[in-house]
This record gives C-alpha cells, sequence and structure tokens, in this order.
C-alpha cells in the first residue's frame, strides 16, 4: 500500500501583473468619457454654436463694413473677433459637459465603483480633469478653424478675413481654447462639489452669465473692480486686441485675465478635491 503524501505548504497566493496606475485610470476615465453619447452631443454642439455665431458676426461686420457711417467704428474692432466671439455661447456646452463627466457618475450610482476602483480617489478626479481639459481645448480649435473656414469667403470682399499669420491673432485663437478649456475644468471642480446636474448647471450659468450681467447695471466703484474678475470679463480682456474689443469697459491686462481665469479654475478643483477626500460617495 503506498501513502500519498499531501503538502502542506500554504497556497501560493498568484500575484496579479496589473497595478493601479494613473495611466490606468486616464485610460479608464476616456473610455468612459467617449463612450457616452451625450459627450459627443455637447462636442457637436459647441462646434456648432461656434460656427453659426461666427457666421452671425461675419454678416455685422460686413454690413458696418458697407455703410458708410459705422465704417469708421468698424476699423476699431480687430477681425479675429469674428471667428472665436462664438466662445459667449459654445462656454455654456462645455460647462454642461464638463459638470456632467462628474455628475452623471452621481446620478447613475457609478460613482461608487470608480471609487472602489481608486481608492484614493484623486487620482479619477486629474484623469476626469485633464481630459476634459485637453478635449475642450482641441475641440475649441476645430471650432475656431471651421468657423475661419466658413466666414472667410463673407469677409473677403471688404478685406476682413483675420491674418491667422499674425502673432496676434494667434495669441487670440489661443486665449479662446485656453478660455474654454478652464471653463471646462471649472466645471468639473463645480460639479464634484454639488454633485448634482442641475443644480451645477445653475451654479455655472449664474456664475459665467447673471452675475456679469447684473454688475453691468450697476455703478459702484467695488462692483465694478470686482466685476473684473468674473469669467465673461476675464474672457473679454483674454481676447481684447483694442479698446474697442472691450466694449469701452475697463478691463484686467490679457496676461492677468488669464491668470485670473486659471486661479477660479484651480480654485474649484482644489476645493472638490477637498471635498471628495472628506465625505461618502
Amino acid at each position: 500500500m503506498t501513502a500519498t503524501a499531501v503538502s502542506t505548504s500554504p497556497t501560493a497566493t498568484r500575484a496579479t501583473p496589473y497595478r493601479l496606475t494613473f495611466g490606468h485610470v486616464l485610460r479608464s476615465e476616456w473610455i468612459k468619457f467617449r463612450s457616452l453619447r451625450s459627450t459627443w452631443w455637447t462636442i457637436g454642439t459647441t462646434i456648432v454654436v461656434m460656427v453659426l455665431f461666427s457666421l452671425s458676426m461675419a454678416a455685422s461686420f460686413n454690413f458696418s463694413a458697407e455703410n458708410p457711417e459705422m465704417a469708421a467704428e468698424m476699423g476699431n474692432i480687430s477681425t479675429v473677433q469674428a471667428i472665436v466671439l462664438g466662445f459667449i455661447f459654445a462656454q455654456l456646452a462645455v460647462a454642461v459637459l464638463g459638470a456632467l463627466v462628474v455628475t452623471g457618475e452621481y446620478s447613475t450610482g457609478m460613482i461608487r465603483s470608480t471609487l472602489a476602483a481608486v481608492p484614493t480617489r484623486l487620482p479619477a478626479l486629474w484623469a476626469k480633469a485633464g481630459i476634459i481639459g485637453v478635449v475642450t481645448f482641441v475641440v475649441a480649435l476645430v471650432g475656431i478653424a471651421l468657423s475661419y473656414l466658413a466666414t472667410a469667403p463673407m469677409l473677403s470682399g471688404n478685406d476682413l478675413v483675420p491674418d491667422l499669420g499674425d502673432s496676434v491673432v494667434q495669441r487670440v485663437i489661443l486665449a479662446c481654447a485656453g478660455y474654454l478649456a478652464l471653463v471646462a475644468l471649472l466645471a468639473v471642480g463645480v460639479g464634484t462639489i454639488m454633485r448634482h446636474s442641475a443644480g451645477s448647471i445653475f451654479t455655472l450659468v449664474a456664475f459665467l452669465f447673471v452675475l456679469p450681467l447684473v454688475a453691468s447695471f450697476l455703478s459702484q466703484d467695488w462692483v465694478q473692480d470686482v466685476a473684473k474678475f468674473l469669467p465673461m470679463n476675464l474672457a473679454t480682456a483674454m481676447m481684447a486686441v483694442t479698446e474697442a474689443d472691450a466694449g469701452g469697459v475697463e478691463i484686467l491686462t490679457p496676461g492677468a485675465a488669464s491668470l485670473a481665469m486659471a486661479a477660479w479654475a484651480v480654485v474649484s478643483l482644489a476645493v472638490a478635491a477637498f471635498v471628495l477626500k472628506r465625505r461618502d460617495a
């Protein structure tokens, strides 16, 4: 009779070849981002709004240029404004996209799976912010490029086509794309803080549109000093070339405005990181 030896050694634990890295988190967030139909609808809406608004501005520029009484004033406005002023409405679309990147997961409960997969939490937030920031910057450049192509035939008759080789024109184009990217990052922070789609969108609309409008009706000096730092007025300052571009309103320099807008995005994300670490999903 042969005795069978039974091993008493503990079962070896199989080590997984996978480990959680920021690259893996980034890839996961990118898959979630591009798999949503709302993402592509919002991106498409952003581009369409920018082109349509540019066409409207180009028509206005042509009308002014052909009117002798308005032609003199027209010369004080930089022609590049025709292809970037679509940001006024495009910022709402990218703000909604930035907020929904976060609040959409809270509404479906997917945020629990996300935070369970990324226990430290913050890499998921940075991945979301990085993706939305880069995508928005690229989408803005695409929107501006299509706006240029769409308006060039209209503006060429009056020699109003902006010169893309001009350094000032390039600065305004990059400022427009950068502003929209910063608005999207601001929205990611607001969405993380509020965790509710409707509340986040309402807050962003009030911050981006309502407050600057209310401030424009108030003449107190301190109100106007504060109003300079509201996003809409910062955008105007970032993209202004002449005094006429600013509509006669006192604004910051382009560099100072860019830093102030970046500060809004950084503060929003910093507060979002703080609350994300401290509260339950």
